[in-house]
């Protein structure tokens, strides 16, 4: 499972990635981090995830999960802290 990070180098970023190399996927490589001005405008970060979206956008498994918030959410429902 691939775990990937839509960052801008913010210390909410540097905490999803932190978080996300800490918890334990099964067959999951270490996250991913796209970071803006690298690898996105953000232009096209408003374009993928909305006018109002909030760094960072996270998606596991190829599905998008949300900003933080959203994806520690969908994280403790769905059993992966242990």
């Amino acid at each position: 499972m691939q775990a990937l990070i839509y960052s801008n180098g913010s210390q909410e970023c540097e905490r999803a990635e932190s978080l996300l190399n800490s918890v334990q996927f099964p067959d999951c490589e270490n996250p991913r981090v796209f970071l803006l001005g690298a690898d996105f405008s953000d232009r096209q970060f408003r374009a993928e995830f909305g006018k109002d979206a909030e760094y960072p956008q996270i998606a596991i498994g190829l599905k998008h999960r949300g900003n933080l918030k959203e994806t520690l959410h969908y994280m403790s429902e769905t059993g992966m802290f242990l």
